[in-house]
């Protein structure tokens, strides 16, 4: 069965909110939302056939765009390829030039919506930051509560609180506040025992690589309304990602850091052929900062992580 190439467009407004259609009730997942888009023809260039398809579909130009996520899935009928694009600046006045009905959601009203099995890591992927912020090692409580409270400050949309030399209750305790302080302002991610879950329904979960082989045969161990990442170094580590059903990883390391030098770096050309084979947004790790966002989209990555890179300067 061929696979059929779509190109779609995560369309935001200036306001961050995302442009989304509904299938008409007669078409393949009828009635379900969707990111605007079309087939790609033989020959033809992805950019150009996005342009094409939101210049019939919405009667706009686009003007700015970037790759966002590629997705391959497989219905009972029907084998697809998902290039997604983010567009970030169009001419014209979006309408539903075929009918359709349109909707402007943010990206915490994404998830409220209906979409098909194929579009759920596009939902992931709009709804996340290019940028992963992880806590430095052996810093003490307060300083990382100012960290935080200054990265907040400076925009950051998603934190991962790792303290691996803390004792169990200083995390615990020092959690709670980072919390407080995140809330409606960025995802925060914890790290620790699963037993943990139930005492910070606000967090997401950032599984270690032996956790995720420990329980990824278990599937995912809470509702898709929270946030499930792990950590991966190897293309086996993304395949248990995919059957335990996280929302994103991180794969590291990509390039040699000063903090696991005995680590086989992975290098740009084998991270971009795991990240083609892979169905998840992915943050590239080690050795990269935030001047290396836009090589990491090229490669098909959501964006980059990091610790020191990007933690405050003034802190």
């Amino acid at each position: 069965m061929k696979r059929v190439h779509v190109a779609a467009a995560v369309i935001r407004g200036a306001d961050g909110r995302v442009l989304i259609a509904r299938r008409p009730d007669d078409k393949h997942q009828g009635g379900l939302w969707e990111f605007p888009g079309g087939k790609v023809e033989e020959g033809e260039a992805v950019q150009a056939a996005l342009s094409r398809e939101l210049e019939e579909e919405l009667g706009i130009r686009v003007s700015a765009s970037r790759p966002l996520i590629q997705v391959h899935h497989d219905y009972p009928d029907k084998q697809v390829l998902l290039d997604v694009w983010e567009v970030t600046a169009f001419d014209g006045e979006p309408h539903g030039a075929e009918g359709q009905p349109l909707a402007w959601a943010s990206n915490h009203e994404l998830g409220d919506y209906q979409f098909p099995a194929a579009n759920q890591p596009i939902v992931a992927a709009a709804r996340l930051p290019d940028r992963y912020l992880i806590t430095p090692d052996e810093l003490e409580p307060q300083e990382l509560l100012q960290g935080v409270r200054a990265a907040l400050a400076e925009g950051a949309k998603l934190i991962q609180l790792r303290a691996p030399n803390m004792f169990d209750a200083q995390y615990r305790d020092l959690a709670v506040d980072i919390q407080g302080l995140c809330a409606r302002r960025a995802q925060l991610m914890l790290k620790g025992p699963l037993e943990w879950l139930g005492d910070f329904p606000a967090a997401g979960w950032h599984l270690t690589a032996d956790q995720l082989r420990r329980y990824a045969p278990r599937g995912r161990p809470f509702p898709r309304e929270r946030w499930l990442a792990a950590s991966c170094h190897s293309a086996q580590e993304l395949e248990l990602a995919t059957e335990m059903g996280v929302d994103f990883v991180t794969l590291s390391p990509l390039q040699p850091t000063q903090t696991h030098p005995e680590a086989q770096p992975l290098g740009w050309d084998a991270a971009r052929e795991m990240i083609r084979r892979f169905n998840k947004p992915v943050f590239l790790l080690g050795g990269v900062g935030p001047d290396d966002t836009e090589r990491a989209w090229q490669i098909g990555a959501q964006g980059v992580a990091g610790i020191r890179a990007f933690w405050p300067a003034r802190v």
